[in-house]
């Protein structure tokens, strides 16, 4: 907070590869995962007199890194109705990419399936699960994050594992 970079570079090499994890967990691009990583440390750095030394730093980075994430999604969703807006007419045409669940073989596969089904939850049952699930934080740490009751982060990672269930199964 005395404007040592260095001092802010420890702070980054500390949480840099977890927050890439959160990051990517969201927004399952390795690429566009690493840049809004990046955007995350650099719009902490510029935030870093209003941290308050009171909460967990962990806590506080992860929260600007969801901001950033839901940033990323708001933008994508504007650029992809723009990119793909096609006269119904010619949408018929479009053929369907998306690839057969029976020939998603080997783990590495199955681990991106997962991944595409995580990033289909709302918000607010992907933030939790990812969380707690994935990052392995603990109910009251998800909680304190996310700004909601340690309850409700329970119920929110129950109702999230039940919709990829189905999205899974599906």
């Amino acid at each position: 907070m005395a404007g040592q970079q260095a001092a802010y570079g420890v702070l980054m090499t500390r949480h840099r590869d977890w927050v890439y994890r959160l990051i990517r967990s969201h927004i399952g691009d390795a690429d566009e995962a690493l840049d809004v990583t990046q955007i995350s440390f650099v719009a902490a750095f510029s935030a870093l007199a209003r941290y308050d030394g009171s909460r967990s730093f962990r806590a506080w980075i992860a929260r600007i890194a969801i901001n950033k994430c839901r940033d990323w999604a708001r933008r994508r969703a504007v650029r992809r109705l723009f990119a793909f807006a096609v006269p119904i007419s010619e949408a018929e045409e479009i053929a369907d990419s998306t690839v057969p669940i029976d020939d998603s073989l080997g783990a590495a596969q199955e681990l991106d399936r997962a991944m595409r089904a995580i990033r289909m939850l709302p918000a607010s049952l992907k933030e939790p699960l990812i969380l707690r699930m994935i990052e392995d934080m603990s109910q009251a740490e998800t909680a304190r994050i996310l700004g909601i009751s340690e309850k409700a982060v329970e119920m929110r990672v129950y109702r999230a594992r039940t919709k990829l269930s189905e999205i899974l199964r599906g």
